[in-house]
C-alpha cells in the first residue's frame, strides 16, 4: 500500500503515464484522441476520489456554496481567457513555428463532430481536468508545500503532460491556462468555477 505522503506523487506519475502517450500519438489516425482523453479524465478523476475519501465532500460543498456566483465568475473569466488566446493567436501569426503548432492543435478535431467534442469537453474532459489538476493536485500540494509552490507544481506538471506533443504552442497554452485557473482556484477555492 502506498503511504499517504506519496499518494499525490504516485497519482501524478500515473496521470503523466496516461497523458504523455496520448499527446505523443494524438495526431495519428489509428488513435481516437477524444476517446482516450475522455477515458483518462474518468479514470484519473475516479482515482483522485479513491485516494482522498474526503474529496467528494469538498466538491459537494463547493457546489452548494454560492454556485450561481461561481458559475458567473467562471463564465466571465472564460471570456477573458478567450480574448487572451485570441490576442495570442494574432501575435503568434508573426512567429514562423507558431502557425503549424496552432494548426496541429486544431487538427485534433479533424473527422470528429464539433458537437461530440463540445459535449465531451463540457461534461467530462473539462470537469475531469479541473477536478484532478486544481481540485486535487493543487489543493493537496498547496496543503503540503504552501499556496505558491502548490500552484507552481500543479501548473508545471499540467503543462509538462503536453510536452510529448512536441508542440510549443500547446505547451505554452497549457501553462497559461494552468496558471490562470490555478490563480482562480487560490482566490475562490472552487473547482465548480
Amino acid at each position: 500500500m502506498i503511504s499517504e505522503k506519496w499518494r499525490p506523487w504516485t497519482l501524478l506519475i500515473f496521470a503523466l503515464a496516461l497523458f504523455i502517450p496520448l499527446f505523443a500519438t494524438g495526431g495519428l489516425p489509428k488513435f481516437d484522441f477524444w476517446l482516450w482523453m475522455t477515458t483518462n479524465a474518468i479514470v484519473l478523476t475516479a482515482a483522485s476520489f479513491l485516494i482522498d475519501k474526503s474529496y467528494i465532500e469538498i466538491l459537494k460543498q463547493d457546489c452548494r456554496d454560492n454556485a450561481l456566483f461561481k458559475i458567473g465568475i467562471g463564465i466571465a473569466t472564460a471570456v477573458v481567457l478567450y480574448f487572451v488566446f485570441a490576442a495570442g493567436n494574432y501575435i503568434s501569426q508573426m512567429l514562423p513555428f507558431a502557425k503549424s503548432g496552432i494548426h496541429n492543435v486544431y487538427g485534433l478535431k479533424t473527422g470528429v463532430s464539433t458537437t461530440k467534442i463540445a459535449l465531451l469537453l463540457i461534461f467530462i474532459i473539462g470537469p475531469g481536468e479541473e477536478i484532478l489538476w486544481r481540485g486535487y493536485f493543487q489543493r493537496v500540494f498547496s496543503e503540503k508545500y504552501g499556496l505558491f509552490l502548490g500552484l507552481v507544481i500543479a501548473t508545471f506538471f499540467y503543462a509538462v503532460m503536453h510536452i510529448a506533443s512536441m508542440n510549443i504552442m500547446l505547451l505554452v497554452a497549457a501553462g497559461v491556462c494552468g496558471g490562470f485557473w490555478g490563480l482562480l482556484y487560490i482566490r475562490y477555492k472552487s473547482v465548480l468555477m
